[in-house]
């Protein structure tokens, strides 16, 4: 078993193991072995407090996601109204979560709120961020005899349905003139998908940032495509519309995303600090957490959600409704909500590099 197919097993499989190695087993395990959930709903452990005050946002978070840089950057000092904590696996419980009011918001990729507003769950889209797509990507193992994506016809590929991966998965097919018909998707989550790819039960994982460069390292995986120039970079923050409707928690929603990107300026500019941090809060090996920093995490750019990021968004929902992955076409634009867009720059706006000393540029 490899380093990191030990990193993901599902708590049930698991023998005891040391405090530093459950941490991140929690994060991204959450709704296995009979964790309590965020109030029942999508799979959500909760998790800490932070702040005080009367006014208490639910916040759904992923492995390493947003108390880790806010508390990293100092955005949780001072907090004049509480958080309360809630982890998941990945976007689409997160959203189920948000759309049973379990949830006030919580952060989630480009293609979740698709398949959420497809099922015309109680969602809004309520702030982006515009990253570079190289760790969203589709891995082979080192010796697979698999060179292109058009290969992959009558192939397996593990996938977690409705991800940012699926998305990126159905455009890179598209790009390389294939259908999701002329391969066979397995739908799994992260850690089921890591231990079929890691037994060579499946021919390639459609995966992102930091599962791409935990397995670039440690599972033997190299990268068959990336989503550059094929998906749109996006992820955002949903709210649940019940919180945006309270006045009160409305007030604290916004100064929660100045917060998040105020924390994101800080990653972009303390890579290595962020490294360092997201590492002992996730269980990554450092390299590792710093080759994620610098190829996804640290190059995110708070951007408007502007007509674009909209339209784009669209065009998701279009072609998943062309290849009857939802339901059938709906208007993506009710499920948004712009009032926290500020001067925030276009969605557009070029993500932020590291220079080839691995500094800010």
């Amino acid at each position: 078993m490899t380093p990191l197919e030990r990193w993901a097993l599902p708590t049930p499989r698991r023998r005891f193991a040391p405090a530093a190695l459950l941490l991140p087993l929690v994060l991204l395990l959450a709704a296995c072995g009979g964790a309590p959930r965020a109030g029942g709903f999508g799979g959500g452990t909760r998790g800490g407090t932070d702040g005080k005050g009367p006014v208490t946002l639910n916040v759904g978070d992923q492995k390493g996601g947003s108390a880790a840089v806010l508390r990293a950057a100092g955005e949780l000092d001072d907090l004049p109204y509480r958080i309360q904590w809630s982890t998941f696996t990945s976007g689409p419980p997160l959203l189920e979560a948000v759309n049973a009011g379990a949830v006030d918001v919580g952060a989630v990729g480009n293609t979740p709120p698709v398949f959420a507003a497809a099922a015309h769950s109680k969602i809004k889209v309520v702030a982006a961020t515009h990253s570079a797509s190289a760790g969203e990507t589709i891995l082979v193992k080192k010796d697979s005899p698999l060179t292109r994506p058009a290969q992959l016809k009558g192939k397996s590929i593990a996938v977690a349905r409705g991800s940012s991966a699926h998305y990126q998965l159905v455009a890179s097919l598209k790009k390389a003139g294939l259908t999701p018909g002329d391969v066979t998707l397995d739908y799994l989550q992260p850690a089921d998908a890591l231990a079929a790819f890691s037994r060579g039960r499946v021919d390639a994982w459609a995966i992102w940032d930091p599962y791409t460069s935990q397995a670039l390292d440690q599972a033997d995986a190299r990268v068959l495509t990336t989503g550059e120039g094929v998906v749109n970079g996006l992820g955002f923050q949903v709210a649940a519309p019940a919180a945006l409707d309270d006045e009160k928690k409305s007030a604290a929603l916004k100064d929660y995303v100045d917060r998040l990107r105020r924390a994101q300026d800080w990653v972009h500019r303390h890579p290595d600090a962020w490294a360092k941090v997201w590492a002992e809060e996730t269980g990554l090996p450092r390299k590792v957490a710093l080759a994620a920093v610098k190829r996804t995490r640290g190059t995110a750019v708070t951007v408007a959600l502007d007509r674009a990021a909209v339209a784009s968004e669209q065009r998701m929902a279009d072609i998943f409704a062309e290849l009857r992955l939802i339901p059938g076409r709906f208007d993506f634009a009710p499920f948004v909500d712009t009032r926290f867009n500020g001067g925030l720059p276009p969605s557009s706006t070029a993500p932020r590099t590291y220079g080839t000393d691995g500094k800010a540029s």
